[in-house]
Formats: C-alpha cells, sequence, structure tokens
C-alpha cells in the first residue's frame, strides 16, 4: 500500500489540500476552497480522471474543511498530514510535531494573526478528529525569517517591548519563500549559496522578501501578516496614527480598528468593490476608475516594498514574481515594474504577457541586468517534505 502525506494550506480565504505520494511526490488528489467568508465561496477538485466543482453552503473555514474531508473519504488515512501554519512568534523556528502543548502554543500567536492562525487550527483540530491516529506536523510560516539580523527585525520601540512581549518582526509566506529561493538556484544553474534574489509572494496576502545565499535577510509583512503591502482586505503599512486619531476623535476601539485594517482595507477598501485582483481587473477593463486606482496603488506600494527589500542584498541577481496574483497577472507585472526601472529591472512585453500557467517562465530581455521570473510557488509539496522528513527522524531516534 502507498504511503501518503495529506497537506492542509490554510489562507485568510482559501483553503488548498494536496494528498501526495510519499515516495514519488505525485499529487494524487489535490484541491481548493476559494473565497471563503463571500456568497461566492466554491470547492475546487481534481482528482485523476476528472475535475469537480462545488458551491459551499458553509463559507467558512471549518466548512470548507468538512466538504474536503467528505472528498477524501475514498481513500486510505495518510501516514502523516503536514499543516501550514502562520505564526509561530519567537516560541518556533522550525517544524515540530504537533502536541497538545503544540496547539496551545498556536492558539497564543492567534493575536498576532487573526485571520490565518484561527484558520490553521481549525484544519489541525479537524484533522486530529478524524484521523487520530496519524501524526500531524506543523510548518510554520515564520521559520525561514528566523535568520533575519536584529537590524532588520528590532521596530524603534523601546527595547523593553520586545523582551517583554516579543514586539518585533517576525515575517510570513516563509514555506513559499524558500520553495522558491530553491527553484531559482535550479533555473539559474547555481548554488543558492551564489544568489542575491527578491521574492514577490502576491494572493490575496502578499510579501516580498530579500534572500541572500539561501536565507531571508528582510521581508515586508512585520510582526503581524497585516503589514507591508496592500492586499486583498488589509491595509499593509500606514501611518500608526492614523489609529490613535481614528481612536481619540471619532472613537474607534481595539475590535473596530482591527476588522478595518484586516477586512475592509486593501484593494476591497480602495475600489469598494471587490478584494479580488481578477475581478478589479474586469472591471477596469469595463471602465472602472474605482478598480483603476486600487490597482495602481497596488502596484506602487509593490514596487516600493521591492526597492526596500533590494537595498538589503549586496547585489540583486533575480526578481521573482509568484503565487496567485504574482503568477496569473500579467498587468500587475508589468505596471510595477515599470516603477524599478532605476533598479534595472526590466520586461519584455510578450514574454510577460505569454508566460505560460504553472510553468517558470523568464520574462526579461537575455540583456538584463536582473533576470525577472514567473515561478510557481508549491508550498504543499514543501510542507509535505517537510513533514516526511520530521517523521521519518523520529522514527530514527
Amino acid at each position: 500500500m502507498a504511503q501518503t502525506v495529506l497537506v492542509f494550506n490554510a489562507g485568510s480565504s482559501s483553503l488548498k489540500f494536496t494528498l501526495l505520494d510519499v515516495d514519488s511526490s505525485k499529487v494524487l488528489v489535490e484541491g481548493i476552497a476559494e473565497r471563503l467568508g463571500t456568497v461566492e465561496a466554491v470547492l475546487h477538485v481534481r482528482l485523476p480522471t476528472e475535475k469537480l466543482s462545488a458551491e459551499l453552503a458553509d463559507a467558512t473555514h471549518n466548512g470548507a474543511l468538512q466538504a474536503i474531508l467528505d472528498a477524501l473519504s475514498s481513500y486510505d488515512k495518510p501516514s502523516v498530514i503536514g499543516h501550514r501554519v502562520v505564526h509561530g512568534g519567537t516560541q518556533f523556528s522550525e517544524s515540530v510535531l504537533i502536541t497538545p502543548a503544540v496547539i496551545r502554543a498556536i492558539e497564543s500567536c492567534s493575536t498576532l494573526a487573526p485571520l490565518h492562525n484561527p484558520a490553521n487550527l481549525e484544519g489541525i483540530n479537524a484533522a486530529i478528529t478524524n484521523y487520530p491516529n496519524v501524526p500531524q506536523v506543523a510548518v510554520f510560516d515564520t521559520a525561514f525569517h528566523a535568520t533575519i539580523p536584529d537590524y532588520a527585525y528590532l521596530y524603534a520601540l523601546p527595547r523593553q517591548l520586545e523582551h517583554d512581549f516579543n514586539i518585533r518582526k517576525y515575517g510570513f509566506h516563509g514555506t513559499s519563500h524558500r520553495y522558491i529561493s530553491g527553484e531559482v538556484a535550479k533555473l539559474s544553474n547555481v548554488s543558492p549559496n551564489e544568489q542575491h534574489i527578491v521574492i514577490a509572494h502576491l494572493g490575496n496576502g502578499g510579501s516580498v522578501t530579500a534572500v541572500a545565499q539561501g536565507k531571508s535577510v528582510d521581508t515586508s509583512m512585520g510582526m503581524t501578516p497585516t503589514d507591508g503591502l496592500v492586499m486583498g482586505t488589509r491595509s499593509g503599512s500606514l501611518d500608526p496614527g492614523i489609529l490613535i486619531h481614528l481612536m481619540t476623535t471619532y472613537g474607534y476601539d481595539a475590535e473596530q480598528l482591527d476588522s478595518l485594517i484586516n477586512k475592509q482595507s486593501g484593494l476591497l477598501g480602495l475600489s469598494a468593490l471587490s478584494s479580488d485582483m481578477r475581478e478589479l481587473e474586469e472591471a477596469e477593463g469595463a471602465g472602472s476608475d474605482a478598480a483603476t486606482l486600487a490597482i495602481e496603488v497596488f502596484c506602487y506600494r509593490l514596487a516600493q516594498n521591492i526597492a526596500a527589500m533590494a537595498i538589503a542584498l549586496p547585489r540583486l541577481d533575480a526578481l521573482v514574481f509568484t503565487a496567485g496574483i504574482g503568477e496569473n497577472s500579467p498587468l500587475i507585472r508589468e505596471r510595477t515594474v515599470k516603477w524599478l526601472v532605476l533598479l534595472g529591472i526590466v520586461i519584455d512585453a510578450e514574454l510577460n504577457h505569454g508566460a505560460a500557467r504553472k510553468a517558470a517562465t523568464k520574462i526579461s530581455p537575455e540583456s538584463a541586468a536582473v533576470a525577472v521570473w514567473v515561478i510557481p510557488t508549491n508550498e504543499e509539496l514543501m510542507i509535505a517534505n517537510e513533514a516526511i522528513e520530521l517523521i521519518t527522524a523520529a522514527g530514527e531516534q
């Protein structure tokens, strides 16, 4: 009987799952529940011989999980289950086997990632309930960024706040950034130790990371996943005085501010139309000025963050676009790169628009000083490999 690994990857508005063969890493079944929290919530499942889609009556993460477990009911139980967990705080700098103590520690970090850690925990608890005897592994988004130096992760606040409350930058999307770092090295036919790159992971959430010699040295997200880029519903970086002003002048409380910056802002807040870049591009094509403005702000802020990450490197060998928007939107890549000519970053329009879906594509001219790539991320494969390595090591002890 083939051994399998099941991976759950929960985002703020999506839940991916993948069942892989342990020996070959071949995907047996995969799918995604997307647009969660909206009336358009849907589950897509890709089986060996067909694709299925179904509307989700319960658009919560828990509802999506139950639908996914139903879709997997005809398969044997997996050998191990790997879970993406967004925030590990200072407690986790590497993947771990899940225990009650680990669950409590993940819960303690939920205030730092309110859109993610609770969803991750729902996946963990549902998996434990349905597969009680299967080892479960937590793979943390923050782990890859444990190498960021203190001058990059510290805020200009009294140091006592870091000591007492762990107030510092952590960074996220580490599993994706780590995977892409390895893929760029393979595609460039060089060792990761010889490369200095900037990676733009652009989905409903987004972050930009500087990777020097295979290690993260700075990243755009901070103590929470709200910092940095303009995102689907998250504001990204903003003047903290705005929040104080809203509290003292207009009576906003903490719950209202949390909802404002995490659920009402970003592309949704700017456009008053949608948090989904696909819908905004369609709206712009139909003549919406609000959609155009939201897209322009998104691209300008993205370019700013790419430039900021570049200064963390001794040189810039490559820029990579990845994740849903990064992989699938020539428009966003084009409008972002137009701000980066000063850094020697240019793309070929024909290559950009011809970039193959789900295939790594170099979209910069051969003569360009900086290589620009579109590379599909594969967080699920990275999580699966981490889970297998961890239980294998545990079995050898």
